[in-house]
């Protein structure tokens, strides 16, 4: 069932968009984080087309498992459902198993798609998860997956171009014991600057004069 389904994602996906990925060299070997931005329904279905691994994990919002086929679809394709307003520790203890396990976690900071179609700022949660994991972090920046976009293309029968770019890996130290919220805080600006290096200025939305995206642009870090 796995491999059918993502054949189909990979037929679906090449039916209606032209992609082009880069960044592959990127990715490090055994268990690590990717984070990517989140402009439309498709992303989640571009990264499975981008990293057809089966040991790839997704959270999700809990909303989507009242929904008949997404929990058809969660064995198949690794959905965790996930309580994105409260403290999920069962949810918590699934990743931390999974991850344990050498998989790989993909999430996206902002928590939902963008209502701007440019970056929303990152939640803290999603750097608390990072930190805890000790994982290595591969920044995901995507777009052309805008659903105004990719609705409208589809109407007028054209394949919408997407770009998918992965860029540098990075980790974060432990959080410090003392001034956590402030840690968080500029753990999630550096997740967010790194994606945001890896897009077009026009997507880069509250993060585009971020002291830290300036300096990794300077440092011309993968820059887009």
């Amino acid at each position: 069932m796995r491999r059918f389904l993502r054949f189909l994602i990979r037929f679906l996906i090449n039916l209606i968009a032209d992609v082009t990925i880069s960044g592959y060299e990127y990715l490090p070997q055994g268990s690590f984080v990717i984070a990517s931005n989140h402009l439309g329904f498709l992303d989640v279905l571009l990264l499975f087309y981008a990293i057809d691994r089966p040991d790839m994990f997704i959270p999700v919002a809990e909303k989507w498992e009242k929904v008949a086929l997404f929990r058809w679809l969660s064995k198949p394709l690794n959905l965790v459902f996930i309580d994105r307003f409260n403290p999920d520790i069962k949810a918590l203890r699934k990743i931390l198993h999974l991850m344990e396990k050498g998989n790989i976690l993909v999430i996206a900071p902002e928590g939902t798609r963008s209502r701007t179609e440019t970056m929303a700022e990152g939640k803290p949660g999603v750097a608390y998860l990072a930190a805890k994991l000790e994982r290595p972090i591969v920044p995901v920046g995507l777009y052309g997956t805008e659903d105004r976009k990719v609705l409208d293309n589809l109407k007028h029968f054209r394949r919408s171009k997407i770009v998918v770019r992965a860029g540098p890996a990075f980790r974060l130290a432990p959080l410090p014991a003392r001034q956590r919220d402030q840690a968080l805080r500029e753990y999630t600006d550096e997740i967010m600057c790194r994606i945001a290096v890896l897009l077009p200025e026009k997507y880069r939305g509250v993060y585009r004069q971020h002291p830290r995206l300036q300096e990794l642009l300077e440092e011309g870090s993968a820059a887009a």
